[in-house]
């Protein structure tokens, strides 16, 4: 993913699930990967702030989630750096509620596009901002954990700490 034009802030956290970066825009949380994720930016340029507001915010929530306290975000979000495609599938992915999951079918019914079960999955598995943008919920046909870009351990345990497996 490339972010044009803009000034990126990010910092690093630790979590249970490990690390973890946050980024952020002047217009709002625009990056959330696990250490080793697929798909990770280019982070040329990006200005260290863990003190920037988003951030801290972002950190606190992530870190209230994965101990169980929390189960949906407050976060004003930047979901500008993909496709209109990527970024309507993003879109649909913040319906899906904490502890249901959805089948990649169903997501591409949902955005219109019955026919765009590849095409959707390719836009979930390049979702920006992990956990808070919940791709982790979306499941093959057959209900089995299908492909996730932090990893199937990550999205088992997602799945897990909100009560959906």
């Amino acid at each position: 993913m490339k972010f044009k034009n803009t000034t990126i802030y990010s910092t690093h956290i630790d979590s249970s699930l490990g690390g973890v970066t946050l980024a952020a825009t002047d217009k709002g949380l625009a990056g959330v990967w696990f250490d080793q994720q697929r798909h990770w930016p280019d982070t040329a340029g990006w200005q260290a702030d863990a003190n920037h507001p988003v951030l801290m915010e972002a950190a606190a929530q992530l870190m209230d989630y994965f101990a169980g306290r929390r189960k949906h975000f407050d976060l004003t979000l930047d979901l500008s750096h993909g496709t209109a495609f990527q970024q309507s599938v993003w879109q649909a992915l913040l319906a899906i509620p904490a502890g249901q999951t959805t089948s990649y079918g169903a997501l591409s019914a949902g955005v219109g596009n019955p026919a765009a079960v590849r095409a959707v999955g390719a836009a979930v598995g390049r979702n920006p901002i992990s956990v808070i943008v919940p791709c982790h919920r979306v499941l093959g046909s057959d209900g089995s954990l299908t492909g996730y870009a932090g990893g199937l351990d990550r999205k088992t345990a997602l799945l897990e700490l909100e009560g959906a497996l």
